[in-house]
């Protein structure tokens, strides 16, 4: 662990020297236990994520899936995959990038992207890293019309309502957010002929948990032990944690519709009020701090569960194995309040490099 920690510090990834664990072993904390099941404790965790530029989760109200969630047919992720698949964007989670052309262009991009020296881990570029990683999770949508998904998109750290589940709508859904094309921290150009409604999420972090049984029943049974210790530790350190999202239209207008932004007239301005707004709700400066904790479909890596990602507004994304209960104090102190990675937790992430700075969350 000296010699990973040594090594996130030299590519500038800000990380903590506490433990991972601060009860004993056996627990005398009283915290819940995983019953026996086999966990990889031997292989190295630290490059076990693949690339991807972004990363969507899409609204199905159930903490279990088909086997894979892109091969579900009919599914919006199944339709998002096939949108996002042809030509030189890669596929979706499980989709058609499982070989042939697709999947080799898109490694050739990825790891050029890659950061130097830290396997599995890599820049929030999605003009780079082309990617989309298409996952299922536990929240309902919150679209007007019922019959409309609501996806949530990182790094960008926005929820997008009114998501038709139709190819028509995966397209809108693409054009509109998930193009390589559109930029972070962006307000799409042309929103008039569109339906899809986008705002900031609400939350100074977002947690997926996997909970995928037909992937693999550790993850499905970590996953509630976890999110009971994440709700019990967050809470005593004065955050209010939510397991569904919150209508968005409390935070006001659409992005589309915002007259703010509508009255600035460049994109650097715009650009510049997306980043304002998103340090506003960071585990910094947000008051009352709140957490989102959903379950998720397979990311991979089940043999190490639990898997846990933390998603932050400052558009970094930390992927962390092996994770129990015992684990979860240290991962709500160090990591979720004080922006610092657990080297011994660490599977790879998105915009962990952050020179010059002691903390993820600072800007």
């Amino acid at each position: 662990m000296d010699q990973t920690a040594a090594q996130l510090q030299a590519a500038e990834v800000p990380v903590s020297d506490a433990s991972c664990r601060g009860c004993a072993d056996p627990c005398d904390e009283g915290h819940d236990e995983y019953p026996k099941f086999d966990v990889d404790m031997e292989t190295e965790m630290l490059g076990s994520v693949k690339p991807y530029g972004r990363q969507i989760v899409i609204s199905t109200g159930k903490s279990d899936w088909a086997r894979e969630v892109t091969h579900a047919r009919g599914s919006l992720a199944a339709l998002v995959s096939d949108v996002s698949s042809p030509g030189l964007f890669g596929g979706g989670s499980g989709g058609k990038d499982n070989g042939g052309k697709d999947k080799k262009h898109d490694d050739k991009s990825a790891n050029g992207a890659a950061q130097p020296g830290v396997s599995g881990v890599f820049p929030a570029d999605p003009a780079k890293i082309h990617k989309v990683t298409i996952l299922n999770g536990s929240h309902r949508t919150v679209s007007d019309d019922d019959d409309k998904e609501t996806v949530l998109v990182f790094p960008d750290y926005k929820v997008i309502t009114e998501v038709e589940n139709s190819h028509a709508g995966a397209e809108e859904l693409w054009e509109h957010a998930l193009s390589p094309s559109v930029d972070l921290h962006s307000v799409p150009h042309d929103a008039k002929g569109t339906s899809v409604k986008s705002w900031i999420l609400p939350y100074a972090c977002v947690i997926l948990l996997c909970s995928h049984k037909r992937r693999d029943n550790r993850c499905a049974i970590a996953a509630p032990k976890l999110e009971h210790s994440l709700t019990v530790s967050l809470e005593r350190e004065g955050w209010e944690v939510h397991t569904q999202v919150e209508a968005p239209t409390l935070s006001g207008p659409a992005l589309e519709d915002d007259p703010v932004l509508a009255g600035l007239t460049s994109d650097e301005e715009k650009q510049a009020e997306i980043v304002r707004r998103l340090q506003s709700v960071d585990a910094t400066h947000a008051e009352p701090k709140r957490a989102l904790i959903l379950y998720c479909s397979h990311i991979g890596g089940h043999k190490y569960a639990g898997n846990v990602i933390i998603n932050t507004p400052r558009g970094a994304s930390i992927w962390y194995g092996r994770v129990t209960p015992h684990e979860v104090d240290a991962i709500v102190k160090e990591t979720i309040i004080g922006g610092r990675i657990l080297p011994a937790l660490l599977r790879g992430g998105m915009n962990l490099c952050h020179p010059g700075r002691k903390s993820l969350n600072d800007w």
